[in-house]
């Protein structure tokens, strides 16, 4: 059967062959821009470039957390933000986002009345 399925999956070679090529790729992407060392590097140009007068103050700070935003976002994509959500402030705590809380099971606002 592996046989048959090489066979007929073949085509698809080139495919596979540029998609492990790709993940190579990012995963290297991803450790070069999570290396603290590149980091404080960045960090440090923009220092520069703040005290040579080339970016305002407020260019730099935003800079500065861009930089520390992708220091404590976790590499592999996990704290990727939702196109168009990149401004947008998370609701406090406590709030309701908008979805009903609902009991764990069906029953349970019953319980616990005295009936």
């Amino acid at each position: 059967m592996d046989i048959l399925w090489g066979l007929l999956t073949l085509p698809y070679a080139p495919v596979r062959g540029l998609t492990s090529i790709v993940k190579v790729i990012a995963r290297e992407a991803e450790s070069r821009q999570h290396n603290p060392v590149n980091i404080r590097r960045e960090l440090e140009e923009l220092d520069r470039a703040a005290a040579a007068g080339d970016i305002t103050p407020e260019e730099r700070d935003r800079g500065q957390q861009q930089v520390l935003d992708r220091l404590t976002t976790p590499a592999g994509g996990a704290g990727l933000t939702r196109p168009g959500a990149a401004g947008r402030r998370p609701p406090p705590a406590g709030r309701e986002t908008g979805r009903r809380r609902t009991a764990g099971r069906r029953g349970d606002q019953d319980r616990g009345r005295g009936d």
